[in-house]
């Protein structure tokens, strides 16, 4: 139980870590463009304390009972985030642009292997570190990650995001961060 507790309190913080880099996405400290990925520190200038790749995704279809839907959504965006004294560990993180359905999981779809991540609010991330490593690992094997989830509202969501940049976006990332 301890470990689920330090993991809920590490995922607050990468909640708020998250929504802090949506919002840095909007200021300047984007430091490199790899392909569909992007890479950005905090702060840009000096030894940076959080480094990120972040992608938004190539296709976007939104369902409810079936059916194609219209759907609000603000931003889309798959995170892999270092942080200085991490030893170069990646978190994977998400967010749908939506709150999601109250205890829902997210699928996601590496190329044909699939993962599981938990939802709070707009954010969902890995149960633990072996997970986040296990994904980045297929992710930089892979061509693709789709991401299903649902909303609080009953909208089925599948997000298509290409890895064409990621390996060299999350290796300069934990670069900058080590």
């Amino acid at each position: 139980m301890t470990s689920l507790f330090a993991r809920t309190l590490g995922g607050a913080a990468l909640v708020l870590m998250a929504a802090t880099a949506v919002t840095a996405q909007e200021s300047t400290n984007q430091v490199a463009v790899m392909t569909d990925w992007s890479v950005f520190s905090e702060p840009k200038d000096g030894k940076p304390a959080e480094c990120w790749g972040v992608s938004s995704p190539k296709e976007t279809v939104n369902t409810r009972d079936g059916k194609p839907v219209q759907a609000q959504r603000s931003e889309i965006l798959l995170f892999v985030t270092y942080r200085s004294g991490n030893s170069g560990r990646g978190e994977v993180s998400f967010t749908g642009g939506y709150p999601f359905a109250q205890g829902s999981t997210v699928s996601m779809d590496v190329s044909g292997t699939v993962f599981e991540l938990f939802t709070d609010g707009e954010f969902a991330w890995t149960a633990n570190a072996d997970q986040d490593a296990a994904i980045v690992a297929a992710m930089k094997r892979g061509a693709s990650a789709i991401l299903t989830a649902r909303s609080g509202r009953g909208t089925v969501t599948k997000d298509t995001f290409s890895l064409r940049g990621f390996t060299a976006a999350t290796e300069d990332a934990a670069k900058r961060c080590s």
